[in-house]
C-alpha cells in the first residue's frame, strides 16, 4: 500500500497559492470549459504562471470574453480560444486534428450536472457520461502525441463527490435497462473521470505522461442550474479561487513530479472508502480501480470506433 500524497495545502488554500514561485513560461496547456466557474480561475493561475493557455469552449463568445478578462488582469495576453463540444465527437476530432504543438497540460475540467432528463447524443450515449467523460477519452487520447512530445506532461481529470454515487455500470452505460436517475448518471461519469486518469497513468506515465483526478469542492457555479443551487453547508463552501486550487496543484506543482493515478481533494491524496461517508469525503475505492480502469479506456475505445461509423444508436 502507497502512503497517501500531503502537501502544505488544504482546505482553504487558492489556486494562487498552491502555484506562487512557479515558472510556466513556455508550457502550453489545455483547459476544457474553461469560460467559467473554476476553469476560468484555472486558466488565470496557469497563464499568470506564464504558460500559454488554449480555452476550448463550446461558447467561443463567453470564452472569448473570459481571455479577454484574464489578460486584463495578468496584464499579459497568454490565453487564446478553440471552439469544442464534448458531447460532439465531430468537434473533439477537429479540436485535435488542429493541435500540432507539444502539450505540457491538460485539465479536463468541463462538465454537466443532473440532467433532469435522459438525453442522448447522435451515437446514443446518455449525455452526461458522454460530455464529462467520453468526450475528455477522446480528446485525450487524440492529444496523447503532443503530450508525449512535451518531455513530461500532466493530464487533470476533474471529477467530484459524486463518484459516491454510482460505480460505472458496465453493462447498461446508456440507460436502456435501468429507469434513469440524473444523479446516478452524473455519479457514473465522475467515476468514469478518475478512472481515467488511473488507465492514462498506467498506459503513459513511461512517456513522461502522469494523470490525477481530483474533486475541487463545493463552489457556486453555473453546474448546480439543474439542482436549484448548491445545498453544501456554508462551511464546506469554497471561492472559485479555492476550488481551482488542487487543479491548480496537479497540473503545475513540483510536488506533484512523477505522481499520476491517484485521486486528490483539498490539495491532498483522498482516502480511498467502501461506503459513502456522511461528509461525501473520499473516492470510492471502484473509481480507483485498476480493472475498472483498464475495462473502462477499452470500452470507450469500442465506442469511439463504433461511434465513428454511425450515428445511430438505442433511443
Amino acid at each position: 500500500m502507497t502512503e497517501r500524497i500531503t502537501t502544505p495545502f488544504g482546505f482553504t488554500s487558492t489556486a494562487d497559492e498552491v502555484i506562487a514561485g512557479v515558472d510556466l513560461t513556455g508550457r502550453r496547456a489545455v483547459i476544457t470549459g474553461g469560460a467559467a466557474g473554476i476553469g476560468v480561475e484555472t486558466a488565470r493561475s496557469l497563464a499568470a504562471a506564464g504558460a500559454e493557455v488554449v480555452l476550448g469552449v463550446r461558447r467561443v463568445a463567453a470564452g472569448e470574453q473570459a481571455a479577454a478578462d484574464i489578460a486584463a488582469a495578468i496584464g499579459a495576453d497568454r490565453v487564446t480560444v478553440r471552439e469544442l463540444d464534448l458531447a460532439n465527437q465531430e468537434s473533439v476530432r477537429r479540436f485535435v486534428a488542429d493541435w500540432d504543438q507539444p502539450l505540457h497540460i491538460l485539465v479536463n475540467n468541463a462538465g454537466i450536472m443532473a440532467l433532469p432528463e435522459l438525453e442522448r447524443t447522435a451515437e446514443g450515449w446518455e449525455m452526461q457520461f458522454a460530455t464529462n467523460f467520453m468526450g475528455h477519452f477522446a480528446l485525450t487520447v487524440g492529444l496523447h502525441d503532443a503530450l508525449a512530445a512535451a518531455g513530461g506532461a500532466r493530464v487533470v481529470s476533474v471529477s467530484s463527490s459524486g463518484n459516491l454515487f454510482s460505480p460505472v455500470i458496465f453493462d447498461d452505460l446508456h440507460f436502456a435497462f435501468r429507469p434513469y436517475d440524473p444523479l446516478l448518471a452524473y455519479g457514473q461519469s465522475k467515476s468514469a473521470e478518475a478512472l481515467l486518469a488511473v488507465e492514462a497513468t498506467r498506459r503513459w506515465s513511461g512517456e513522461g505522461i502522469y494523470a490525477n483526478a481530483l474533486n475541487p469542492g463545493a463552489i457556486a457555479t453555473g453546474l448546480q442550474k439543474h439542482t436549484g443551487g448548491l445545498r453544501t453547508p456554508k462551511e464546506r463552501q469554497k471561492t472559485p479561487q479555492q476550488g481551482a486550487a488542487t487543479s491548480v496543484l496537479l497540473a503545475a506543482s513540483p510536488l506533484l513530479d512523477g505522481i499520476g493515478g491517484r485521486y486528490f481533494e483539498d490539495c491532498a491524496e483522498a482516502p480511498v472508502v467502501t461506503e459513502r461517508p456522511a461528509d461525501y469525503s473520499g473516492v470510492a475505492a471502484y473509481a480507483v480501480d485498476p480493472g475498472n480502469a483498464e475495462r473502462l479506456w477499452n470500452v470507450a475505445s469500442d465506442l469511439m470506433t463504433a461511434g465513428a461509423t454511425t450515428s445511430g444508436g438505442a433511443r
